[in-house]
């Protein structure tokens, strides 16, 4: 049983910068991990996700902006979001699941351990 917690959601001006962060319990050197995110009204999206090879995809509504990152000696993943924008306001999710999410890295599916989620508003 993996438990996810996240933090570093909060209100920014759109063109802002916040960094995300997802503390897992266990090693998650393992685990394909990825960045999910809910606005009002909508389903959930995936935005980004790490293989446990590393590799990475993103969503093209972030591409560019956002970067998904690991620490494995710290069971930590991250997410640095740059030149936020208005569109991005969700609660954003941490999953986790064993092995490798192959190409499936932004879909809900494969996840098996979600965080609490964290609630990023931006405002112009």
């Amino acid at each position: 049983q993996v438990q996810l917690v996240e933090s570093g959601g909060g209100s920014v001006q759109s063109g802002g910068s916040l960094r995300l962060s997802c503390v897992a319990s266990g090693y998650t050197y393992s685990y394909s991990m990825g960045w999910f995110r809910q606005a009002p009204g909508k389903e959930r999206e995936g935005v980004a996700g790490t293989n446990r090879d590393g590799r990475t995809m993103y969503a093209d509504s972030v591409k560019g902006r956002f970067t998904i990152s690991r620490d494995n000696d710290k069971n930590t993943l991250l997410l640095q979001m740059n030149n936020l924008k208005d569109e991005d306001t969700a609660i954003y999710y941490c999953a986790a699941v064993f092995g490798s999410c192959g190409w499936s890295l932004l879909e809900r599916n494969p996840y098996t351990y979600w965080g609490q989620g964290t609630q990023v508003t931006v405002s112009s």
